[in-house]
């Protein structure tokens, strides 16, 4: 794309500060960090998906030359609470313990048991074979319905069920009178099949121990340091304020990073126990086991509508897999999900409701996205769908029923204030773009002439709820934190600026981004700020990175900030120029008098004279430094249309993406060649799941696509090129104007990917092909359907 000239630095396509010392290796990555005397952990793993332990000797592992120490889940078990679940949706929630390693019974496939303390991290795996442990196998719960049943064995069995919860939401019209008065109904089950997370960097954790005054300092390759921290110090009983977390450079997270894991706390505790400093640094296939997973859910959809395809009313019944433990937030990952199934449309009646099963899998939590890709993908399927059985364009239908641009500030039927958008000028601009009557031409041709290579056209019309969120709605929500965000100012001496944000980023641009923002405000050259993060000592508070809100929040506080800065700058410019606060113009970071333009001072002169402070307003501290703590008064509601062309033969099953095109509106942009990096990445993660990526157990609950070779990530010739262009309706909860845009990406493409698949298929008789749409699948599909 070519970007407009713009004035200042905000929607300038400035290159990352951070990408010369990332990819040149001049960087900090966990595993890089070495102390002296560092000792390495290994971790024993579960190989079955629920079991008894009867019997665990650690003993012979400590005949093995170079190990240190070796531990059972009983040996840590005094010094370790349960690691925490803070979001317990309903009061009635089924919470059982979750021990960072598992003492009497191991509930999923990767449960750790055991660790091993050696000298280097190869002689500590090698010393895991040598641990005894005795299993007594108990049945697997795999089938998400089967697991409500009676008769079904118990993952938990203290207490006495495998529902986690039932969450309802029920707004506007009764959706059973709307049933009896609609002139259409169809029901849909779709299934969301499990994601396995694959950054870049796998996790790892390096802890040091200073024994004198009982401090410990967390490395941790982690979306949330300052949760990380709070969360630690009440499961391993560490104050506070003795525990420093810091996360360095972190290569991707996409969620998996956002929790705090057990390997985290058991670090913790060996280093305790031994008074040395560890390191533990998973491989990519124990990351496949024991880093959580993303979706897993059954979703049935039933909408109704009239036959000229005004929708009146949507019910959502979900199965949502909890795995077999609840972790940070996996009970809300759903419920995030439950305001966005209306998605942009207009209706009369809501009806949804949410259980969680707990199953001998892996544990669930956040992956890109977070319950609102599942939603998106649910209400675009059923949209789509209702269409074809109308005999309508799916355009069309979607016309008939959005919320239109004059309609804004718009409350959907699920509660939520939709601030602003113009989903038809999206739209209008993707289709140009698209030429989409010339493809829906071409389809035509190819059905009459009944080609084996089929076309399809798939749409996706999305908006999403992010930039998580007003402390107040979590409070309603049961959710333990609040949705606010940090940042300070500081001006140095000679006129560079540091800015600290408790934003923590892991490949978002923050640095770049947010001296961007201050830059614009302090009116200094961008080459002059730096941005701090990551480090809860040199960053004392924040709420981290997840749900696109860091810039919504995090640079919208440090926008606060930086003008909280210019006002306090205010008051010593007017006292060094001899004039009223009021008749004193900022630009460009100058003050100048009225009408006098040789009276004047810059910024960076006022931070030189604040520390000076020789001449200073009486009863002025002598500082300019500001910070600021902002809570969001509303989500904000990027969206946008995301258009796709298949071409699928439909004797092989092979589908390939012929073009793909999206316009996205993510509010004012800061820096679109980020954006572009941000939509591009969420794209490719969207396709992944409708095209590729699923993590499969076999009927004990083993997990067999549990390395790269079996569990397919698409690499950039698996993916085509993208056509990305942006409208603009600015936020009007901030006052950057800013939306989200790090998950929306992922939220559009993966319906409109299946959309097209469909709708290429459609006239064979083919009315849902399950994801993932591997050629195998497509082909089973189209088989079905001709017999």
């Amino acid at each position: 794309m070519t970007d407009q000239a713009v004035e200042g630095e905000v929607g300038r396509a400035r290159p990352r500060k951070e990408d010369a010392r990332l990819i040149t290796g001049q960087t900090n990555w966990t595993d890089n960090i070495s102390v002296n005397g560092l000792l390495h952990l290994a971790i024993l793993r579960s190989p079955m998906a629920h079991a008894r332990i009867e019997r665990i000797d650690v003993s012979p592992a400590l005949e093995r030359p170079g190990v240190i120490a070796a531990f059972s889940g009983g040996d840590l078990a005094d010094g370790l609470g349960s690691l925490p679940c803070a979001w317990p949706v309903t009061e009635d929630i089924v919470l059982p313990d979750h021990p960072a390693v598992a003492v009497d019974e191991v509930r999923y496939a990767g449960d750790p048991v055991a660790v091993v303390v050696a000298r280097d991290r190869y002689t500590a795996a090698d010393a895991l074979e040598a641990i005894e442990v005795d299993y007594e196998p108990l049945p697997p719960v795999l089938d998400l319905e089967a697991a409500l049943t009676e008769d079904s064995p118990l993952v938990h069995s203290d207490k006495g069920t495998n529902r986690c919860y039932v969450w309802p939401l029920k707004t506007g019209e009764d959706f059973d009178s709307v049933r009896q008065r609609a002139e259409i109904t169809l029901k849909r089950r779709y299934h969301q099949q499990r994601l396995i997370p694959n950054a870049m960097e796998p996790r790892a954790v390096v802890v040091t121990p200073l024994a004198a005054s009982g401090e410990y300092t967390l490395y941790s390759a982690t979306q949330i340091p300052h949760i990380v921290r709070v969360m630690m110090a009440l499961v391993t009983g560490i104050p506070e304020h003795k525990l420093r977390v810091v996360a360095p450079d972190v290569g991707g997270g996409f969620g998996s990073k956002l929790q705090v894991y057990g390997e985290e706390a058991v670090a913790l505790a060996v280093a305790r126990k031994t008074g040395r400093p560890m390191k533990w640094t998973e491989s990519r296939s124990e990351g496949y086991l024991a880093t959580h997973h993303g979706r897993g859910m059954i979703q049935d959809v039933e909408i109704a509508a009239n036959r000229d395809g005004k929708l009146l009313g949507l019910k959502v019944d979900l199965l949502a897999d909890m795995g077999a433990y609840l972790m940070l937030v996996t009970p809300g990952i759903p419920i995030l999900g439950a305001f966005m199934y209306p998605a942009i449309y207009k209706m009369d009646s809501y009806d949804f409701t949410c259980t969680g099963v707990f199953t001998t899998r892996t544990p669930t939590d956040a992956y890109r996205g977070a319950g609102r890709p599942e939603a998106t993908f649910a209400i675009e399927r059923i949209v789509d769908d209702l269409a074809a059985e109308l005999g309508l364009d799916p355009m069309e239908v979607r016309r008939r029923n959005w919320i239109r641009h004059e309609e804004f500030p718009y409350t959907s039927v699920a509660g939520l204030t939709y601030d602003s958008g113009n989903y038809e000028a999206a739209t209008e601009k993707a289709l140009a773009l698209f030429d989409y009557d010339k493809l829906r031409a071409e389809q035509a041709d190819r059905n009459h002439r009944g080609d084996t290579v089929r076309l399809g056209i798939g749409v996706s019309t999305y908006t999403e709820m992010c930039g998580l969120a007003p402390s107040r709605v979590l409070r309603d929500l049961r959710y333990a934190a609040g949705g606010w965000e940090a940042a300070s100012i500081r001006m140095l001496p000679t006129g560079k600026v540091e800015v600290v944000t408790g934003t923590s980023p892991h490949g978002q641009g923050h640095v770049t981004s947010w001296s961007q923002i201050a830059a614009d405000v302090l009116g200094v050259p961008f080459e002059d700020v730096e941005v701090v993060h990551g480090d809860t000592r040199l960053v004392p508070q924040g709420m981290d990175t997840y749900g696109s809100r860091s810039l919504v929040v995090g640079g919208t506080a440090v926008h606060h900030a930086a003008q909280k800065v210019v006002d306090k700058a205010r008051k010593v410019a007017a006292h060094l120029l001899e004039a009223s606060e009021n008749d004193l113009e900022f630009t460009n970071g100058v003050f100048s008098v009225k009408g006098s333009p040789d009276a004047r001072k810059t910024i960076q002169e006022i931070a030189f004279e604040t520390f000076s402070s020789h001449n200073l307003p009486d009863g002025m501290e002598p500082s300019i430094n500001a910070e600021h703590l902002l809570d969001p008064d509303n989500f904000s509601y990027p969206h946008g249309t995301h258009l796709c062309a298949v071409e699928v033969d439909t004797e092989t099953g092979q589908t390939h993406i012929r073009s793909y095109v999206c316009v996205d509106d993510v509010g004012k942009v800061v820096n679109p060649m980020i954006v572009e990096g941000q939509v591009h990445g969420g794209i490719a993660q969207g396709i992944a799941q409708a095209l590729y990526e699923e993590a499969v157990y076999d009927d004990e609950g083993n997990l067999v696509s549990g390395t790269m070779a079996d569990y397919l990530v698409p690499s950039a010739p698996d993916l085509p090129d993208f056509v990305t262009e942006r409208t603009e309706t600015p936020a009007t909860s901030n006052p950057l104007g800013v939306k989200g845009v790090g998950e929306a990406g992922t939220i559009a493409s993966t319906p409109a990917v299946v959309n097209a698949i469909v709708d290429a298929l459609r006239p064979l008789g083919v009315q849902d092909v399950r994801m993932p749409c591997t050629p195998e699948r497509v082909w089973r599909a189209v088989k079905e359907a001709r017999s």
